[in-house]
């Protein structure tokens, strides 16, 4: 019998790899100039990919942190939009050729994945004590967040290539 939360657990988890691919089949359709041209501030499209796989390496090892009692060690970083973060995130796992970076994000994503689905789903959402700033962190939290971050950036992408062909 499947529980609830085991299915909340696979809805969260199926919610990240759908966006995910929405935005990879979004990216891979633009021309190579496309994913070169600045569309989000001073970022491209590789900048993106480059964040996209950060946050997934960073929400693994998150992971381990909150159900520890430890708040995660990103969160040191944070400032306005987590700018700071985001730079070095993207400095870190950016590669000049797209073919392989989208082997990077999608290794990020799987490793990301297979992380969650060693935690048991109750502990999804079980509050381990960890605050940032009065701020519950939780597994779910921060998957949510994730997930919601893309949800934005996709359709950034979407509108900024729409108006611009």
């Amino acid at each position: 019998m499947t529980s609830k939360a085991q299915v909340h657990k696979q809805e969260i988890i199926q919610a990240l790899v759908n966006t995910r691919q929405t935005i990879l089949d979004e990216v891979s359709a633009l021309s190579k100039a496309d994913r070169e041209r600045l569309f989000l501030g001073t970022w491209s499209i590789k900048d993106l990919l480059a964040h996209l796989a950060g946050w997934d390496f960073t929400n693994a090892e998150a992971v381990g942190s909150v159900l520890a009692g430890k708040v995660p060690s990103f969160y040191e970083y944070r400032d306005y939009d987590w700018q700071t973060y985001n730079a070095m995130l993207v400095k870190k796992y950016k590669k000049n050729s797209f073919r392989e970076l989208l082997v990077v994000v999608k290794n990020s994503q799987k490793k990301l994945i297979e992380t969650l689905q060693s935690i048991a789903p109750e502990d999804f959402n079980t509050d381990f004590g960890v605050r940032f700033r009065g701020y519950k962190v939780t597994i779910q939290r921060l998957l949510e967040s994730e997930e919601k971050d893309e949800q934005i950036h996709y359709k950034q992408i979407t509108d900024f290539f729409k108006v611009t062909e």
